[in-house]
């Protein structure tokens, strides 16, 4: 089968954040899963089944801080990888927030690229923690859409509320 279509190449680039942490891994992984839940899917799919209204769905998916964070995926690629030959612990995590995604979503669906957020927990060379992820507004800006772009800064700030719930200093690029 042949379908006719078309490319469309769109360099984008990216500001990727590391905060370099002094305090153990464990420490912050369990602290970044205290403040961030789990996204309660059962919930969610009784909401869909029910015919919920969107107002339910949006009130379903706050999470517990200021930052309104869920978590819709996690991995712990550290064992898998210990047999690749290193043993520096890791977890990895998809984050985001279903209300501020449908503002950018209704303009451009492809903004689910971007959204939710990739962040990603590791040990360095050094043994320091490290939480690294991608500044929302510098992937979200390719777009150009405004209402987008602007969405994209509202989770840097969430992003950054986030950040200093978690004890971290507010990284400059999050800076309101």
């Amino acid at each position: 089968m042949t379908i006719q279509a078309f490319e469309r190449i769109v360099p984008v680039a990216a500001t990727r954040i590391e905060i370099v942490a002094d305090v153990p891994f464990e420490t912050l992984r369990r602290a970044f899963e205290e403040e961030v839940p789990p996204l309660d899917e059962e919930l969610f799919r009784r909401l869909v089944d029910a015919g919920a209204e969107w107002r339910q769905f949006a009130q379903a998916a706050a999470g517990n801080g200021i930052h309104s964070f869920v978590v819709f995926w996690r991995d712990y690629p550290g064992d898998i990888m210990r047999a690749g030959g290193s043993d520096r612990p890791s977890a990895s995590y998809l984050i985001g927030d279903y209300a501020t995604a449908a503002r950018m979503f209704r303009h451009d669906p492809g903004v689910m690229l971007y959204a939710p957020l990739r962040v990603e927990l590791h040990v360095d060379r050094v043994g320091k923690t490290v939480l690294s992820v991608d500044q929302p507004s510098s992937h979200l800006v390719s777009f150009g859409n405004n209402k987008i772009t602007q969405t994209g800064y509202e989770l840097d700030r969430m992003l950054g509320d986030l950040i200093e719930e978690l004890g971290l200093p507010r990284p400059s690029v999050l800076r309101r």
